[in-house]
Protein backbone atom coordinates (compact mmCIF):
# COMPACT_ATOMS: atom_id res chain seq x y z
CA UNK A 1 0.00 0.00 0.00
CA UNK A 2 1.38 3.70 -0.69
CA UNK A 3 1.46 5.85 2.53
CA UNK A 4 0.64 9.46 2.58
CA UNK A 5 3.73 9.81 3.83
CA UNK A 6 5.55 8.19 0.65
CA UNK A 7 3.16 10.27 -1.84
CA UNK A 8 4.66 13.32 0.62
CA UNK A 9 8.00 12.34 -0.37
CA UNK A 10 7.48 11.44 -3.51
CA UNK A 11 5.84 15.18 -4.43
CA UNK A 12 9.15 16.77 -2.86
CA UNK A 13 11.63 15.08 -4.11
CA UNK A 14 9.73 14.55 -7.80
CA UNK A 15 11.92 16.95 -10.91
CA UNK A 16 11.16 20.73 -10.50
CA UNK A 17 8.98 20.25 -13.95
CA UNK A 18 6.50 17.78 -12.74
CA UNK A 19 3.17 19.09 -12.20
CA UNK A 20 1.31 18.85 -8.57
CA UNK A 21 0.47 15.77 -7.56
CA UNK A 22 -2.97 14.77 -5.83
CA UNK A 23 -3.00 13.49 -2.38
CA UNK A 24 -5.41 10.84 -1.00
CA UNK A 25 -7.90 12.99 1.82
CA UNK A 26 -6.67 13.27 4.80
CA UNK A 27 -7.40 13.39 8.39
CA UNK A 28 -6.73 16.71 10.12
CA UNK A 29 -3.72 15.04 12.39
CA UNK A 30 -2.48 14.07 9.07
CA UNK A 31 -2.13 17.50 7.04
CA UNK A 32 0.96 18.65 6.46
CA UNK A 33 -0.27 22.56 7.37
CA UNK A 34 -3.28 23.51 10.21
CA UNK A 35 -6.05 25.66 9.62
CA UNK A 36 -8.31 27.58 11.57
CA UNK A 37 -11.81 28.32 10.92
CA UNK A 38 -12.64 31.74 11.18
CA UNK A 39 -15.91 33.01 13.38
CA UNK A 40 -17.83 36.16 13.44
CA UNK A 41 -15.57 39.21 12.96
CA UNK A 42 -14.97 41.51 10.60
CA UNK A 43 -12.94 39.11 8.53
CA UNK A 44 -15.12 36.45 7.79
CA UNK A 45 -15.15 35.49 4.53
CA UNK A 46 -11.27 36.41 4.32
CA UNK A 47 -8.50 34.08 3.66
CA UNK A 48 -4.66 34.41 5.09
CA UNK A 49 -2.02 31.99 4.19
CA UNK A 50 0.59 32.27 6.76
CA UNK A 51 4.35 30.38 5.20
CA UNK A 52 7.26 29.50 7.98
CA UNK A 53 9.91 28.79 7.16
CA UNK A 54 13.24 30.08 8.28
CA UNK A 55 16.36 29.07 10.64
CA UNK A 56 16.68 30.95 13.08
CA UNK A 57 13.55 33.50 14.53
CA UNK A 58 11.31 31.02 14.75
CA UNK A 59 8.46 31.88 12.32
CA UNK A 60 7.12 28.34 13.18
CA UNK A 61 6.09 29.80 16.78
CA UNK A 62 5.06 32.87 15.82
CA UNK A 63 3.20 32.22 12.98
CA UNK A 64 0.78 29.82 14.09
CA UNK A 65 -0.24 32.38 17.16
CA UNK A 66 -0.90 35.27 15.14
CA UNK A 67 -2.87 32.78 12.47
CA UNK A 68 -5.02 31.76 16.11
CA UNK A 69 -5.89 35.14 17.60
CA UNK A 70 -6.81 36.34 13.79
CA UNK A 71 -9.40 33.93 12.99
CA UNK A 72 -10.60 33.05 16.46
CA UNK A 73 -10.94 36.82 17.78
CA UNK A 74 -11.33 38.43 14.17
CA UNK A 75 -12.71 35.90 12.03
CA UNK A 76 -10.55 35.57 9.48
CA UNK A 77 -9.73 31.73 7.85
CA UNK A 78 -6.37 31.18 8.53
CA UNK A 79 -4.01 28.66 7.12
CA UNK A 80 -0.53 28.23 8.46
CA UNK A 81 2.05 26.16 6.16
CA UNK A 82 5.80 24.69 7.52
CA UNK A 83 9.19 23.63 6.08
CA UNK A 84 8.92 20.24 6.79
CA UNK A 85 11.25 16.89 6.71
CA UNK A 86 9.61 15.25 3.84
CA UNK A 87 9.76 11.42 5.28
CA UNK A 88 8.28 12.61 8.56
CA UNK A 89 6.02 15.62 8.40
CA UNK A 90 7.84 17.04 11.27
CA UNK A 91 7.99 20.81 10.90
CA UNK A 92 12.18 21.48 9.88
CA UNK A 93 13.04 24.86 9.72
CA UNK A 94 16.35 23.92 8.38
CA UNK A 95 14.58 22.15 4.87
CA UNK A 96 14.84 25.02 2.53
CA UNK A 97 13.14 23.36 -0.24
CA UNK A 98 9.57 21.38 0.81
CA UNK A 99 6.63 23.33 2.00
CA UNK A 100 3.73 21.40 1.74
CA UNK A 101 0.03 22.65 0.88
CA UNK A 102 1.38 26.10 -1.03
CA UNK A 103 -1.72 25.68 -3.33
CA UNK A 104 -3.45 27.32 -0.41
CA UNK A 105 -2.39 30.32 -1.69
CA UNK A 106 -4.85 30.73 -4.79
CA UNK A 107 -7.40 31.45 -2.74
CA UNK A 108 -5.61 34.12 -0.30
CA UNK A 109 -6.90 37.55 0.65
CA UNK A 110 -3.14 38.08 2.01
CA UNK A 111 -0.33 36.12 2.15
CA UNK A 112 1.90 36.36 5.15
CA UNK A 113 5.61 35.48 4.36
CA UNK A 114 8.31 34.47 7.22
CA UNK A 115 11.30 32.45 4.94
CA UNK A 116 14.72 32.95 4.28
CA UNK A 117 16.74 30.96 1.57
CA UNK A 118 14.41 29.22 0.42
CA UNK A 119 14.44 27.32 -3.04
CA UNK A 120 11.53 25.83 -3.35
CA UNK A 121 10.37 23.19 -6.30
CA UNK A 122 8.54 25.40 -9.74
CA UNK A 123 5.38 23.71 -9.37
CA UNK A 124 5.11 25.26 -5.31
CA UNK A 125 6.88 28.49 -5.79
CA UNK A 126 4.43 29.18 -8.81
CA UNK A 127 1.47 29.73 -6.32
CA UNK A 128 3.51 32.27 -4.38
CA UNK A 129 4.56 34.21 -7.80
CA UNK A 130 1.30 34.23 -8.85
CA UNK A 131 -0.62 35.91 -5.96
CA UNK A 132 2.32 38.69 -5.98
CA UNK A 133 2.23 39.32 -9.68
CA UNK A 134 -1.44 39.61 -9.66
CA UNK A 135 -1.70 42.02 -7.35
CA UNK A 136 -2.51 39.56 -4.35
CA UNK A 137 -1.41 41.82 -0.97
CA UNK A 138 1.75 40.31 0.75
CA UNK A 139 3.34 41.09 4.35
CA UNK A 140 6.71 40.00 4.76
CA UNK A 141 8.44 39.84 7.89
CA UNK A 142 12.23 39.86 9.36
CA UNK A 143 13.99 37.45 7.29
CA UNK A 144 11.41 37.96 4.34
CA UNK A 145 13.34 40.54 3.18
CA UNK A 146 16.34 37.80 1.93
CA UNK A 147 13.26 35.14 1.58
CA UNK A 148 14.44 33.13 -1.35
CA UNK A 149 18.06 31.74 -2.95
CA UNK A 150 17.94 29.69 -5.88
CA UNK A 151 22.04 28.00 -5.85
CA UNK A 152 20.70 24.48 -6.80
CA UNK A 153 18.41 25.80 -9.54
CA UNK A 154 19.52 29.15 -11.00
CA UNK A 155 18.16 28.15 -14.44
CA UNK A 156 14.54 28.00 -12.49
CA UNK A 157 11.77 30.71 -13.82
CA UNK A 158 11.47 32.05 -10.57
CA UNK A 159 15.11 32.64 -10.17
CA UNK A 160 14.96 36.23 -10.25
CA UNK A 161 13.15 36.37 -6.65
CA UNK A 162 17.00 35.32 -5.31
CA UNK A 163 18.10 37.69 -3.38
CA UNK A 164 21.29 38.32 -4.86
CA UNK A 165 19.76 38.13 -8.37
CA UNK A 166 22.26 40.93 -10.54
CA UNK A 167 19.61 41.46 -12.97
CA UNK A 168 16.27 42.31 -11.06
CA UNK A 169 18.68 43.80 -8.55
CA UNK A 170 17.69 41.98 -5.02
CA UNK A 171 15.17 40.06 -5.37
CA UNK A 172 11.65 39.35 -4.28
CA UNK A 173 13.12 41.96 -1.33
CA UNK A 174 14.38 44.80 -3.36
CA UNK A 175 11.63 44.51 -5.69
CA UNK A 176 8.44 43.63 -3.89
CA UNK A 177 9.23 44.03 -0.56
CA UNK A 178 11.01 47.38 -0.52
CA UNK A 179 14.57 45.95 0.93
CA UNK A 180 17.08 42.66 0.81
CA UNK A 181 19.57 41.75 3.15
CA UNK A 182 21.99 44.52 4.35
CA UNK A 183 23.64 43.97 7.76
CA UNK A 184 22.82 43.87 11.58
CA UNK A 185 22.46 47.67 11.85
CA UNK A 186 22.25 47.21 15.56
CA UNK A 187 24.25 44.62 17.67
CA UNK A 188 22.93 41.01 17.10
CA UNK A 189 21.79 39.11 20.46
CA UNK A 190 23.21 42.26 22.09
CA UNK A 191 21.25 45.59 21.26
CA UNK A 192 17.43 45.26 20.99
CA UNK A 193 14.78 47.09 19.36
CA UNK A 194 12.33 50.28 20.69
CA UNK A 195 9.54 50.81 17.79
CA UNK A 196 9.35 54.37 16.97
CA UNK A 197 6.03 55.44 15.39
CA UNK A 198 6.46 57.85 12.72
CA UNK A 199 4.95 60.96 13.85
CA UNK A 200 3.47 61.77 10.62
CA UNK A 201 1.75 58.44 10.18
CA UNK A 202 0.04 58.15 13.48
CA UNK A 203 -3.12 58.55 11.66
CA UNK A 204 -2.66 55.60 9.38
CA UNK A 205 -5.18 52.59 10.33
CA UNK A 206 -2.35 49.80 10.39
CA UNK A 207 -1.51 51.87 13.95
CA UNK A 208 -4.55 52.25 15.44
CA UNK A 209 -4.13 51.14 18.83
CA UNK A 210 -0.69 50.61 18.75
CA UNK A 211 1.07 52.33 21.63
CA UNK A 212 4.30 50.47 22.53
CA UNK A 213 6.33 48.03 20.23
CA UNK A 214 9.77 46.52 21.93
CA UNK A 215 11.83 43.49 21.36
CA UNK A 216 14.68 41.74 21.28
CA UNK A 217 16.05 41.43 18.00
CA UNK A 218 18.30 44.36 16.56
CA UNK A 219 17.34 46.48 14.08
CA UNK A 220 18.28 45.76 10.54
CA UNK A 221 20.32 47.85 8.16
CA UNK A 222 17.99 49.33 5.24
CA UNK A 223 19.48 51.42 2.50
CA UNK A 224 17.62 53.39 0.27
CA UNK A 225 13.45 52.32 0.47
CA UNK A 226 11.81 52.76 -2.97
CA UNK A 227 10.18 55.87 -3.75
CA UNK A 228 6.19 56.09 -3.03
CA UNK A 229 7.15 53.83 0.73
CA UNK A 230 5.46 55.42 3.56
CA UNK A 231 7.36 54.25 6.86
CA UNK A 232 5.22 53.83 9.76
CA UNK A 233 7.79 52.45 12.34
CA UNK A 234 11.31 53.23 12.82
CA UNK A 235 14.05 51.41 14.70
CA UNK A 236 15.84 52.73 17.94
CA UNK A 237 18.67 50.54 18.75
CA UNK A 238 18.48 50.10 22.77
CA UNK A 239 22.01 49.78 24.76
CA UNK A 240 21.24 46.32 26.08
CA UNK A 241 18.46 43.42 25.46
CA UNK A 242 15.57 44.59 28.16
CA UNK A 243 12.66 46.96 27.66
CA UNK A 244 14.09 49.49 29.62
CA UNK A 245 17.81 49.74 28.03
CA UNK A 246 18.45 53.37 26.91
CA UNK A 247 18.81 54.58 23.67
CA UNK A 248 22.35 54.73 22.00
CA UNK A 249 23.77 57.48 21.36
CA UNK A 250 25.45 58.60 17.69
CA UNK A 251 25.41 57.14 14.12
CA UNK A 252 23.12 53.98 14.89
CA UNK A 253 19.78 56.23 16.05
CA UNK A 254 20.98 59.04 13.83
CA UNK A 255 18.99 58.48 11.49
CA UNK A 256 16.59 55.61 12.85
CA UNK A 257 16.29 53.17 10.34
CA UNK A 258 13.16 51.81 8.95
CA UNK A 259 11.24 49.10 10.83
CA UNK A 260 7.71 49.10 9.04
CA UNK A 261 6.83 50.13 6.00
CA UNK A 262 4.01 49.90 3.27
CA UNK A 263 4.50 50.58 -0.50
CA UNK A 264 2.55 49.24 -3.51
CA UNK A 265 4.13 46.87 -6.20
CA UNK A 266 2.45 46.73 -9.65
CA UNK A 267 3.12 43.07 -10.73
CA UNK A 268 3.63 41.61 -14.37
CA UNK A 269 -0.28 41.72 -14.60
CA UNK A 270 -0.47 45.70 -14.01
CA UNK A 271 -2.45 45.27 -11.04
CA UNK A 272 -0.81 47.15 -7.58
CA UNK A 273 -0.09 44.71 -4.80
CA UNK A 274 -0.40 46.08 -0.92
CA UNK A 275 2.35 45.07 0.75
CA UNK A 276 4.05 45.74 3.99
CA UNK A 277 7.27 44.84 5.10
CA UNK A 278 8.58 45.07 9.19
CA UNK A 279 11.90 43.60 10.24
CA UNK A 280 11.33 43.07 13.92
CA UNK A 281 9.59 39.72 13.92
CA UNK A 282 10.81 36.91 16.08
CA UNK A 283 8.88 35.03 17.93
CA UNK A 284 9.89 36.28 20.91
CA UNK A 285 9.11 40.42 19.69
CA UNK A 286 5.57 39.02 19.34
CA UNK A 287 5.49 39.02 23.38
CA UNK A 288 5.15 42.99 22.66
CA UNK A 289 1.27 43.33 22.27
CA UNK A 290 2.22 46.42 20.28
CA UNK A 291 3.55 44.45 17.80
CA UNK A 292 0.99 41.95 17.60
CA UNK A 293 -1.89 44.31 17.27
CA UNK A 294 0.26 46.37 14.14
CA UNK A 295 0.41 42.75 12.43
CA UNK A 296 -3.26 42.25 12.92
CA UNK A 297 -4.45 45.49 11.57
CA UNK A 298 -2.02 44.93 8.70
CA UNK A 299 -3.75 42.15 7.73
CA UNK A 300 -7.40 43.84 8.10
CA UNK A 301 -5.34 46.23 5.80
CA UNK A 302 -4.06 43.98 3.65
CA UNK A 303 -7.52 42.34 2.47
CA UNK A 304 -8.89 46.31 2.54
CA UNK A 305 -10.97 46.13 6.06
CA UNK A 306 -8.96 48.74 7.07
CA UNK A 307 -12.25 50.97 7.88
CA UNK A 308 -13.27 47.79 10.33
CA UNK A 309 -9.60 48.53 12.19
CA UNK A 310 -11.25 48.15 16.37
CA UNK A 311 -9.70 51.31 18.03
CA UNK A 312 -7.92 48.59 20.31
CA UNK A 313 -7.89 45.27 18.30
CA UNK A 314 -7.61 41.97 20.47
CA UNK A 315 -4.57 40.38 20.68
CA UNK A 316 -5.05 38.27 23.83
CA UNK A 317 -3.30 34.74 23.10
CA UNK A 318 -5.65 31.79 22.28
CA UNK A 319 -3.39 29.66 24.32
CA UNK A 320 -0.32 30.08 26.17
CA UNK A 321 2.85 31.38 24.26
CA UNK A 322 6.52 30.93 25.28
CA UNK A 323 8.58 31.68 22.47
CA UNK A 324 12.08 29.99 22.02
CA UNK A 325 14.38 32.39 22.10
CA UNK A 326 16.34 33.45 18.70
CA UNK A 327 19.24 31.36 17.31
CA UNK A 328 20.44 28.19 14.86
CA UNK A 329 19.27 25.04 15.65
CA UNK A 330 17.32 25.82 18.56
CA UNK A 331 13.77 24.92 16.99
CA UNK A 332 12.00 22.54 19.16
CA UNK A 333 12.15 19.40 17.88
CA UNK A 334 9.54 16.39 16.70
CA UNK A 335 6.61 19.11 16.22
CA UNK A 336 4.10 18.49 13.48
CA UNK A 337 1.53 21.06 12.23
CA UNK A 338 -1.14 18.87 13.94
CA UNK A 339 0.43 20.21 17.51
CA UNK A 340 -0.37 23.96 16.76
CA UNK A 341 -4.54 22.95 16.30
CA UNK A 342 -7.32 24.41 18.64
CA UNK A 343 -9.73 22.05 19.69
Amino acid sequence: MITTAALLVAAATAPMTEPPREFPALTPDEHPWVGYEGGEGPGAGKHLVFVAGDEEYRSEEALPMLARILARRHGFRCTVLFSQDPATGVIDPNNQTHIPGLKAVESADVLILFLRFRELPDRDMKYIVDHVESGGSVIGIRTATHAFDYKRNPKSPYARYSWRNPEWKGGFGRQVLGESWVSHHGGHGSESTRGRIAAEHTEHPILRGVADIWGPTDVYGVRDLPAGTTVLVRGQVLAGMKPDAEPLEGPKNDPMMPLIWIREYEGTEGKAARVLCSTIGASVDFESAGLRRLMVNACYWGAGLESAIPAAADVEFLRPFEPTFFGFGKFRKGVRPCDHRLD
